[in-house]
């Protein structure tokens, strides 16, 4: 069970708690600095997803809906089969 959770973590748990504390500090440095937060990325990737389906799938058609509905269902079933046959 051990080797499993350090294979999917990349390392023991302990030095990657580590590394995240880390990173997470670096990058909440940054943020402050800049002036940025957090909910500031989620309206923008809202911002960019609206303006992309009011303007760029109008031109599409219903083909750019299709594919953009069936995505919304196939790649999180995709993603968690991935993780349920995780053995590398």
């Amino acid at each position: 069970m051990s080797d499993q959770v350090n294979r999917f973590l990349g390392d023991s748990p302990g030095r990657t708690l580590v590394k995240l504390v880390i990173v997470s500090l670096v990058v909440g440095f940054v943020m402050k600095f800049f002036g940025w937060r957090p909910l500031d990325f989620f309206y923008g990737v809202r911002r960019f997803l609206l303006d992309l389906w009011h303007s760029g799938f109008a031109a599409l058609g219903e083909f750019g809906d299709y594919a953009l509905i069936g995505a919304t269902i196939v790649i999180p079933i995709f993603i968690i089969l991935r993780l349920f046959n995780y053995r590398s």
